[in-house]
């Protein structure tokens, strides 16, 4: 991805999310934290719109590190850059020095870069190493480890798990069988084989016949749906009073989560057999959208990767004792 692009891109829901972000960020010195920095768009947008905040800004991608560096170059005396998977993130204010901050953002799924980049093994398009890891070469499992020593059943789990993948029991079968003749160690051949275990009359619908496999598969290798339960209620508690949150997501599996939590924080929590909710259970959050919002025409026209993206908010009404 040329530098060029990287400045052309355009993220996901951008007015929307410096909309509701905005309001918690109009005093001197509030911070704002971006837990999905990627290239850098979102957050170029709320520092301009909002000139007296200050980005604390956390992304595990190194390569997208330093892009988003260039990018925020304008506002360089107002950001902190942490190398850093979102779950670090209390550990992450902790080094920093900053118990609370006044609003976060959580764009997750993949960035453009990752999708992009054809060496990664994101992409069922393009044949390439079989990797799949957001933090880069030397760290973690592999897509092709995964592949190569899950049983069957531990295939098929992981791919109706999280690829909601009706025909996750044939994928899984398959893959077993072709491995068996020879290890998986590109894309390519794993798209071939998915796309010949899928039933020929499913391949016309639902896109392309390996995209919930690559899904099922980025997910678990980079532990996603693990890191987004660990953080949310972490991200929660770091938003002072008046804070607010919000979350991009693309999976169902991740929509479900982060609507679990916004709901239960957003809730009394009414002792049984009590009429009258003490002050001490009642809701710490207020939702900022009645339910998840979905780009508008205009976006998914200008930018077809917002299609499966929903967005949830929630804003800090009470505090919590300490």
């Amino acid at each position: 991805m040329t530098q060029s692009t990287v400045w052309e891109h355009v993220p996901v829901m951008a007015e929307r999310v410096v909309e509701l972000l905005s309001p918690a960020l109009r005093r001197d010195s509030a911070v704002y934290l971006d837990a999905t920095l990627g290239l850098g768009g979102h957050a170029a947008l709320v520092l301009r719109q909002n000139p007296g905040a200050r980005l604390i800004g956390l992304d595990r991608d190194p390569a997208a590190l330093a892009l988003a560096r260039r990018r925020l170059a304008p506002f360089a005396d107002r950001i902190a850059l942490v190398e850093a998977v979102y779950d670090e993130l209390p550990q992450v204010l902790a080094d920093l020095a900053q118990p609370q901050v006044d609003a976060i953002l959580f764009d997750l799924g993949l960035s453009s870069l990752q999708i992009d980049d054809s060496e990664r093994g994101f992409a069922y398009s393009v044949d390439s190493p079989l990797d799949m890891r957001m933090s880069g070469p030397g760290s973690g499992t592999t897509a092709a480890e995964l592949v190569n020593s899950l049983s069957r059943a531990e295939l098929a789990q992981l791919i109706r798990r999280h690829g909601q993948e009706r025909f996750a029991d044939r994928v899984a079968g398959a893959i077993v069988k072709a491995r068996a003749e020879a290890p998986f160690e590109r894309s390519g051949r794993l798209v071939e084989v998915i796309a010949g275990a899928i039933p020929a009359a499913a391949r016309g619908s639902g896109g392309h016949p390996a995209k919930r496999t690559f899904q099922a598969l980025r997910i678990a290798v980079n532990r996603e749906q693990e890191a987004l339960a660990a953080v949310l209620p972490e991200a929660l508690a770091a938003l002072r009073l008046g804070g607010r949150i919000v979350v991009l997501s693309y999976h169902s599996g991740e929509d479900r989560l982060v609507k679990r939590t916004l709901a239960a924080a957003s809730s009394d929590q009414v002792p049984p057999g009590l009429i009258e909710v003490p002050e001490s259970h009642r809701a710490r959050f207020q939702s900022l959208t009645s339910r998840a919002e979905r780009p508008t025409a205009t976006e998914l026209a200008d930018n077809p990767r917002s299609a499966s993206v929903r967005l949830r908010g929630a804003t800090r009404i009470k505090e919590v004792a300490r």
